[in-house]
């Protein structure tokens, strides 16, 4: 779908821009703080062709739409003003949010920004530990020390970038938050860790920490900050705000960091990465268990970024256990999106988006696509991820496997867990029981199965003397109007289909420009653009023919019927002739729906299984 037509929907759908707060996005999600979520259409996106699903946690409302998104937001910013004119106060918002929801909002807005460039950091030190173990770059050597530079900095100088971003979430001028971040990394400071004797700011003794890495302390700053900083604003002149506002704020911030919210913040963040770290010493696996098994609905709900601060600060202090065990979730998933592969032989509409979806996560670490299109799908799979992550992750947390770099979870990423033969296990563990046990067992119930089943019906054959009369199962068979892909309706993006409001049936995706009759019957209404077309067969069964997705807004260009209301038509007789190119250039998606709008009787309407289907094929069997 085009990103620009695709960013106006989404917009729309979330209530327009005036019920934008503020966006941001991170691998997969376009994360919005919304005024009033009940605005938002969520049933309607989540139809969206190229929306995975709708989340609503920690005071997000988030659209996730895969790997995709950065070419959406990049539209979404060229072509709305709200991002640079969102001054107005959250306060202003009529959507109620609880305090630890604002919390998650405000440590997810921080870091998704970073997400990015932590991972291609992260990679990039794992690709250098990978060419120093084949002993093709010595670790003394200049190349190695550049790229190792590169690969380092977004993490030593974390309290600067991450200022940045706090700054833009909590509304105070980024750059000044920045500076301060920056402060307690200039050389003239850092010098001071250096000295034996002890420091003073004007007669305040001042406890030297080295905050390359941190994580709580630029958190605590930059929240003072902030609330400092409307201060400054108010009692003000606004023609002196431009330079006074960030003089007084750096000349209060960067003394109060270094005394007081600096020690203080590290002391937190060693606190809880200590007590996170005794907790899975008293049982490395339980705590697998339940981070292994637990990760991937907490990633649902948006709970992980509660970890992402604790797991920063055990990266900076030689490794962390969380990331660790919790990895164990994504690789579950992978296997999950394998099995189903391998189990859905007939559903290749199904198998492309589980291999897709599977190697995309083992690959690049992505596995919304998986969660979203597959595991919430198809509810049968949640305990066998939870199974399958639960046995890496205790694997892992028995044996002490440490996370030693941010990056996303993938084969590329191994050597970044320490040790590694370790994690190999836990991921081949991970991995191969959310496949076996998905093939196994199968991704939907029995009962599903059955209802979804096509069902054959034969011709009745009557012996010479019957035993038993015989039950009349009559039948009308509704052919193919079109050649091409068959979906069902329930993928239509327009609510009128995809609900079944309409009635039953299947779509087609058409790849010929010509609809010809699904039956014998009667012409009774052709729509004046051109586009759609209705017919009553010769038994009463009333059909309806509806070519592309809301292309009454073409007012009839591209289509050219051939038939009038009123026509007697044979099954196979020509319709309608429209131009599929150019009904796609001008932005319209061509699936088609073929309906039973209406029957004489009570009916049964069983769909072909076959996915790819050409005219005069049988579509629907119709059984009373």
């Amino acid at each position: 779908m085009d990103n620009r037509k695709m960013s106006e929907d989404i917009i729309r759908l979330v209530g327009g821009e005036q019920n934008i707060n503020d966006l941001v996005h991170c691998a997969t999600r376009l994360r919005f703080s919304l005024k009033d979520n009940k605005k938002a259409q969520r049933e309607t996106l989540e139809k969206h062709p190229g929306v995975i699903t709708v989340v609503e946690s920690g005071g997000q409302f988030q659209v996730v739409v895969g790997s995709n998104v950065a070419n959406v937001y990049a539209e979404i910013v060229k072509n709305t003003s709200f991002l640079s004119n969102n001054s107005t106060d959250a306060q202003n918002s009529g959507q109620k949010t609880s305090a630890v929801s604002k919390v998650f909002e405000v440590i997810s807005g921080s870091f998704s920004p970073l997400i990015p460039v932590m991972a291609g950091s992260g990679m990039l030190k794992a690709l250098l530990t990978v060419l120093t173990l084949l002993g093709w770059m010595s670790d003394s050597g200049d190349a190695y020390k550049i790229l190792s530079a590169a690969g380092n900095a977004v993490f030593y100088f974390l309290p600067i970038f991450l200022g940045i971003t706090l700054g833009i979430k909590l509304k105070a001028n980024p750059y000044v938050a920045g500076a301060i971040g920056a402060a307690l990394m200039e050389p003239n400071f850092t010098a001071m860790l250096e000295g034996d004797g002890g420091h003073s700011f004007l007669g305040i003794p001042v406890v030297m920490v080295s905050y390359a890495s941190s994580v709580f302390p630029i958190f605590i700053a930059i929240s003072i900050y902030a609330l400092l900083d409307k201060l400054l604003k108010k009692i003000i002149h606004k023609d002196l705000q431009i330079f006074m506002v960030p003089m007084i704020s750096l000349m209060i911030m960067v003394p109060l960091s270094v005394i007081a919210f600096g020690p203080f913040g590290t002391s937190v963040g060693d606190w809880i990465a200590s007590g996170v770290t005794w907790l899975i010493g008293v049982s490395g696996i339980l705590s697998g268990i339940v981070l292994g098994g637990g990760m991937t609905f907490m990633v649902v709900f948006g709970l992980h970024w509660g970890f992402t601060p604790i797991t920063l600060q055990n990266i900076a202090n030689g490794g962390d256990p969380i990331e660790a065990m919790a990895s164990a979730a994504v690789f579950a998933q992978i296997g999950v999106a394998f099995g189903i592969f391998l189990r859905a032989k007939k559903d290749r509409s199904l198998r492309s988006i589980a291999a897709s979806s599977g190697i995309t996560g083992l690959l690049a670490g992505v596995s919304e696509p998986i969660v979203y299109g597959l595991i919430l799908r198809y509810k049968r799979v949640i305990p066998i991820v939870i199974i399958a992550g639960a046995l890496g992750g205790a694997i892992n947390g028995h044996f002490g496997v440490l996370y030693t770099a941010y990056v996303f979870h993938n084969i590329f990423s191994i050597p970044v867990e320490q040790p590694m033969s370790i994690f190999i296990v836990s991921m081949v563990v991970s991995m191969g029981a959310g496949l076996l046990l998905t093939w196994l067992f199968g991704y939907e119930s029995k009962s599903k199965l059955e209802a979804s089943a096509p069902v054959v019906v034969t011709e009745q054959i009557q012996p010479d003397k019957p035993a038993a009369p015989a039950v009349d199962l009559k039948k009308e068979l509704i052919f193919s109007p079109l050649t091409g892909e068959a979906f069902p309706l329930s993928t239509v993006p327009d609510d009128a289909f995809s609900t079944g409001a309409m009635g039953r049936g299947l779509a087609i995706d058409p790849v010929i420009g010509e609809a010809v009759s699904p039956v014998d019957g009667t012409v009774t209404s052709i729509f004046p653009t051109g586009h759609a077309i209705g017919i009553t067969s010769a038994a009463g069964t009333e059909l309806l023919i509806h070519i592309g997705i809301n292309t009454v807004g073409l007012k009839g260009k591209h289509f050219t019927p051939v038939v009038k209301e009123g026509d007697r038509v044979s099954q196979g007789d020509l319709l309608i002739r429209f131009d599929l190119e150019q009904i796609r250039a001008a932005g319209y998606q061509t699936i088609t729906p073929v309906i039973v709008t209406l029957t004489a009787k009570e009916v049964e309407v069983f769909e072909t299984d076959q996915q790819q289907i050409r005219q005069n094929e049988v579509l629907l069997t119709l059984v009373d």
